[in-house]
């Protein structure tokens, strides 16, 4: 079973799009919203089951070019 996972992606200055573009292109997320406050996009993103989660958001979301700083919400029962 994946383990969903709430990203929240601060970007610097002028690269937010840029920043949602090349995550989008990577196809990895199942939902990304602009935001307003602290960070500038919020990511839903499932981790495939056995994966680590530190190791998969490094390798495939913190190598972009533009992210400043991320803040995760691990998830543990939906209601």
């Amino acid at each position: 079973m994946s383990t969903c996972v709430f990203i929240q992606i601060r970007c610097r200055p002028g690269s937010t799009y840029r920043v949602a573009e090349e995550v989008a292109l990577r196809e990895i997320h199942s939902e990304l919203y602009s935001t307003s406050g602290d960070y500038d996009l919020l990511m839903k993103l499932y981790i495939p089951s056995g994966k680590d989660i530190g190791v998969y958001i490094n390798d495939n979301l913190l190598d972009i070019e533009g992210i400043e700083r991320s803040l995760t919400t691990m998830t543990f029962k939906a209601f």
